[in-house]
């Protein structure tokens, strides 16, 4: 239950990332409301997996997700340009995170 807890805390802060550059400085309201329900949920989410999974693994993991979610999304909305080196760090990071996932 963990795990899944820390991977669904990982996808919200892609939200809250995203959330955030769209709030433009928290002057509109409603990417500022988002930001701030998915931040709460997602480090609500993150201490509660933090009691079984080990800090180090735990805070990678679900910054390996939340990063590689808020670039991807930047990314498929034009907000950012593609390139096969940024998609192959990418794929290093998912990587990683199954990696430290295997390990634990």
């Amino acid at each position: 239950m963990a795990w899944a807890v820390l991977i669904l805390s990982g996808v919200l802060e892609a939200v809250w990332a995203t959330a955030l550059d769209r709030s433009q400085g928290f002057s509109r309201l409603w990417p500022s409301v988002v930001f701030g329900v998915a931040l709460a949920l997602s480090m609500a989410g993150l201490a509660y997996a933090l009691r079984e999974v080990p800090v180090g693994t735990g805070y990678a993991v679900w910054v390996g997700i939340g990063a590689v979610l808020t670039a991807g999304w930047a990314m498929a909305t034009g907000g950012e340009t593609v390139s096969v080196a940024k998609l192959l760090l990418l794929a290093g990071i998912i990587g990683c995170v199954a990696g430290l996932k295997l390990l634990h």
